[in-house]
């Protein structure tokens, strides 16, 4: 039973986590509100709440933009979600289903399918990437630690983008193989294991 506010505001998150946006981007209120189907009013209290969680920015002109980082800020950001989301990992290995290491294997293949193309398809990868990770948490069984992990993809969603598309080597030479050993420690209920795999994901960035 969600608003028509609700399902826009949960449209724009996608696109910020998912990496489909980037720093600095402006978001136009009417092609957003053309692109979902909706009226602007909806679109505009979803950029407000976005604007809230600190997920977008109110320029001085009134443009709405994704925010810049400083470095400082990307590295609070970096720690914090080293911590968080390496808690999520060990939970996970602790409490997975098998249907829920069926789910990571299928996407850390696809994510690995990318890193050993010549020529990898970064957007593709960058969605692999994020769904191998919500895979992984969702297992931990947690929706409040769910929702806080959400709130820290809003911010490192699009600098996440940022770092594909300028590196996508980095696919390749990293990424992959730092997925298959967050899979591994879940695979072997090593919650430690997991929650250092995770944390150092996170950090190569």
């Amino acid at each position: 039973h969600r608003t028509l506010g609700d399902k826009a505001y949960l449209q724009l998150a996608e696109l910020l986590t998912s990496g489909h946006l980037s720093p600095g981007d402006r978001i136009s209120l009417r092609r957003a509100a053309d692109s979902f189907g909706v009226s602007i009013m909806p679109v505009r209290g979803a950029v407000s709440r976005l604007v809230a969680d600190g997920a977008l920015e109110v320029e001085p002109n009134r443009a709405i933009r994704v925010p810049h980082l400083t470095a400082e800020r990307f590295r609070d950001l970096t720690r914090v979600r080293g911590m968080i989301e390496g808690t999520a990992a060990a939970e996970a290995a602790l409490l997975h289903t098998d249907e829920d290491l069926a789910e990571m294997r299928a996407l850390e293949a696809e994510f690995r399918r990318q890193g050993e193309s010549p020529t990898p398809d970064v957007a593709a990868a960058v969605r692999a990437n994020k769904e191998f990770h919500f895979a992984v948490y969702r297992a931990a069984r947690s929706p409040m630690l769910l929702d806080v992990i959400r709130g820290l993809w809003l911010k490192a969603g699009p600098i996440i983008n940022v770092d594909s598309r300028s590196n996508p080597s980095h696919i390749a030479l990293g990424g992959a193989k730092r997925h298959a050993f967050v899979l591994d420690a879940v695979e072997r209920r090593d919650p430690e294991a997991a929650r250092c795999a995770l944390a150092a994901d996170i950090e190569s960035t």
